[in-house]
């Protein structure tokens, strides 16, 4: 059974593991479980994506997997405003790892046009959201100083009930410095929101964040909570 950790923005359940390996395996089992639920369900499955190293060995996994790929549609939690064929793009990550190799119509992967002015990208994508009441799947990452997709601490979080779905990210900490995220409060209006965390670095953040400190992650609360999936390490 997982640690269930609550405080008054977000209800988390921690599940460790020994290895990254472990951890990879297990988000893997989960997003395809899920998917197969979903679409049991309703026909269709959307998920979000996260950008980073652990999630591109996950997508990576998930190409070589058998999946009713047809019925899913693939959005992203978050995208740096660079060329759309620049090797820094979330896009063009999940792209090269998972998204050219499996049979998902390309009309229902959304990037986030953030190739265009950030204004427009922003407005662009909202629109592209508005349909979609919940997300059944989100996947998000944590940085070092807290971070969750481009929500970083001390910028606007968008955390509140009438917060736009996307926002545009000015003087962001990491290159590059203007980047377009979706809001804490949309990515909040998912089914079941997966954190994949791993890395030494992570430990500081981890702790904060299991003590309650109010990072960026922790403003992510939807109804059924979050899983945090981490390497056994980071809860020492």
């Amino acid at each position: 059974m997982p640690l269930l950790i609550s405080n008054p923005q977000q209800q988390c359940h921690w599940y460790s593991f020994n290895t990254t390996a472990e951890l990879e395996r297990a988000a893997t089992q989960a997003i395809l479980q899920t998917a197969l639920h979903t679409i049991s369900l309703r026909g269709t499955f959307h998920i979000v994506l996260a950008g980073g190293t652990t999630p591109r060995r996950i997508y990576e996994s998930l190409r070589k997997s058998d999946a009713d790929w047809a019925a899913w549609h693939v959005y992203f939690g978050d995208e740096r405003c660079l060329p759309a064929d620049h090797v820094e793009r979330n896009s063009l990550m999940a792209a090269q790892a998972w998204l050219n190799h499996v049979a998902i119509p390309h009309t229902q992967i959304y990037p986030i046009p953030a190739e265009k002015d950030a204004q427009t990208a922003t407005s662009a994508y909202a629109q592209t959201l508005a349909g979609i009441e919940l997300f059944d799947l989100v996947l998000l990452g944590l940085g070092e100083d807290g971070h969750t997709a481009s929500l970083f601490p001390g910028h606007e979080l968008g955390n509140a009930a009438d917060a736009p779905a996307v926002i545009v990210v000015e003087n962001a900490p990491k290159y590059p410095p203007q980047r377009i995220s979706l809001s804490a409060h949309r990515l909040s209006a998912a089914r079941k929101v997966i954190f994949l965390v791993s890395g030494v670095m992570k430990q500081q953040a981890v702790r904060d964040w299991r003590n309650g400190v109010a990072i960026p992650a922790a403003a992510i609360s939807p109804t059924n909570g979050v899983d945090v999936y981490l390497e056994a390490a980071l809860l020492a």
